[in-house]
């Protein structure tokens, strides 16, 4: 995967970038990171990238044309757009769905704001996606795009190493993950639960699956609502309730 990122400020990706896993992924060639200053793109003698709103108000909002330039520049040689994603507190909240979507393109562009905000013609005529990882307000995109990136890069085939460790992850089921617990055995009285130490597979599973249903009731019951339960499911939840 191809990942590009428009921003203002380039010096704020390098440590997230030669770190742990998007390192990894990028030496074992399962992603190439590049990072764009856009303000090299302006026009502007004085590569201004910003200006005063039409109508009046507080703060500055980003002009058109440096972006716009930006992309065609990555762009022009392409025989398939790619997905070129506006970081923006307006945009569709992110998820775990969604990551797993984005997962499987081929390039992804992000564009990260600052100031008050973007010229609407490059919400309406240049992004194909905007997205915004919570309802609260940020400096900039810049430090939701590095989070969207790392949750998207971590599902290419072949990052993690344990091609099992993705889609137990707590969201990919649509549910919260399971409690997990390593050794020692017996902690200053707290202990392992019996089923782990078992090796009975079977029951192992179950207790997975029954104690994951439990953790998004009590923790995020709203993940629920929607889901298609199954009688085992719902058999628990009633135990729950009770």
């Amino acid at each position: 995967m191809k990942i590009d990122v428009l921003t203002l400020f380039p010096e704020m990706f390098h440590g997230v970038f030669g770190h742990s896993i998007l390192k990894k992924a990028e030496e074992r060639n399962f992603a190439t990171y590049h990072v764009h200053n856009f303000r090299e793109f302006s026009k502007n003698k004085h590569q201004k990238v910003d200006d005063y709103p039409y109508g009046g108000g507080a703060g500055m909002v980003l002009t058109p044309q440096p972006i716009f330039d930006a992309v065609h520049h990555l762009t022009k040689d392409m025989e398939k757009r790619p997905r070129i994603i506006l970081m923006c507190p307006q945009g569709e909240k992110y998820t775990q769905k969604k990551a797993e979507e984005l997962a499987g393109e081929e390039h992804l562009i992000f564009i990260c704001g600052h100031y008050e905000g973007y010229d609407e013609r490059i919400r309406e005529f240049l992004v194909t996606d905007e997205l915004s990882i919570g309802d609260y307000v940020l400096t900039g995109g810049e430090l939701a795009s590095m989070v969207i990136i790392d949750s998207v890069v971590r599902l290419l085939p072949g990052v993690l190493g344990n091609e099992e460790s993705a889609p137990c992850d707590s969201y990919s089921s649509g549910l919260l993950e399971h409690p997990h617990y390593t050794r020692p055995t017996d902690f200053n009285g707290m202990k392992v639960p019996d089923t782990l130490l078992s090796g009975d597979h079977k029951k192992i599973e179950e207790w997975r699956r029954k104690e994951s249903v439990r953790r998004t009731f009590l923790r995020r019951p709203d993940l629920l609502e929607n889901r298609e339960l199954t009688e085992e499911e719902k058999k628990w939840l009633k135990e729950f309730k009770n």
